[in-house]
């Protein structure tokens, strides 16, 4: 790769001030009609870059890899989620790959907690019914949703993202619970006040409230299935801010529509960007447009993390935020 002024291409708009860094440090192709790529554009930007930084909605499989050319050396995720990008493949091709980790916990976390009020406390059908001119004044029936206060809390993943929205469930008196593939450390679990379960079954029975925030790997893949969701009890919630893949989408409005669960706040869905019809019906689904990490703080911090990463890469150190297969 040239020193100093590797050619990035860059795949979607990006926030002006980071736009204006990269070109400032970079021989930098910008997309700035922000509309996503084809698969041929994808591949011809590989074979004429030194770096790709792509975003969620590029598919970068083996067939690309396979394509790009020897000239590519770095793809730059914009995002912290890799699930769009065949790793091994990058990797038999001689491709580094780093992702943007950390900054996005704290947003993610507080779209998570506010969907963890909406659902049971039925603020997206209050405000339908007061814009569709249903509500006529108080009445001590109308409108009752569940109280989140002393309901239990299973999270599953219980990583930055899931810790941070363990602390602010605790806040609103919330037990935590939570499943992973190994316990936490100690010190953390006991600030959470965190039970472990190895079980992600018995949790599941258990629960008041679940919250999705693993990864979407091959071994998620409809975690939650139909069978899992049937564990449940028919008052129990669910949100997802993870991906839409981990759970078995039309198996989640089956159940929903037949009232055996209590509703659901999804911001990710199985077959983006369109969810299921079932679940635009209900009335007890608050449906978000993959919005989690969309603040311009978050942005701007995921840009920077990518120059950073092309930087230290193109100086010819390790980058950062490299992907190291078994430890993402």
């Amino acid at each position: 790769m040239p020193p100093g002024r590797p050619k990035v291409t860059v795949t979607r708009k990006l926030p002006d001030s980071v736009e204006q860094r990269l070109s400032a440090l970079f021989d930098t192709v910008l997309n700035e009609t922000d509309k996503p790529m084809s698969a041929a554009q994808l591949i011809e930007a590989a074979r004429v870059s030194d770096v790709l930084a792509p975003t969620l909605g590029d598919r970068l499989d083996a067939a690309f890899f396979e394509a790009a050319g020897d000239r590519l050396k770095l793809i730059a995720n914009f995002g912290a989620g890799i699930d769009h990008i065949d790793i091994d493949a990058a990797i038999a091709h001689g491709v580094t790959v780093t992702n943007t980790p950390s900054v996005l916990a704290e947003d993610a976390a507080d779209m998570a907690m506010a969907l963890i009020l909406a659902v049971p406390r039925r603020l997206v059908e209050g405000v339908r019914a007061l814009e569709d001119g249903k509500f006529s004044g108080w009445s001590p029936t109308w409108m009752l949703g569940r109280r989140v206060r002393g309901k239990k809390l299973g999270i599953i993943g219980l990583g930055r993202v899931g810790q941070a929205i363990a602390r602010r469930a605790r806040a609103f008196g919330i037990e935590i619970h939570y499943h992973n593939r190994s316990p936490i450390n100690p010190h953390v679990e006991g600030e959470l006040e965190a039970t472990y379960w190895e079980s992600l079954d018995q949790m599941l029975a258990r629960m008041d409230i679940v919250s999705v925030n693993c990864p979407h790997t091959p071994a998620t893949y409809h975690l939650l299935s139909r069978r899992r969701l049937e564990l449940l009890h028919s008052d129990a919630y669910i949100v997802n801010i993870s991906r839409g893949e981990i759970i078995d989408e039309a198996a989640l409005a089956d159940m929903i529509a037949a009232g055996k669960l209590g509703g659901a706040g999804l911001d990710v869905f199985e077959l983006e960007p369109r969810p299921n019809e079932k679940l635009m019906d209900a009335p007890n689904v608050v449906l978000l447009p993959h919005m989690a990490s969309a603040t311009i703080e978050s942005r701007i911090e995921m840009g920077e993390r990518v120059i950073i990463n092309i930087k230290m890469f193109a100086d010819g150190h390790k980058p950062p935020d490299r992907i190291i297969p078994g430890l993402e």
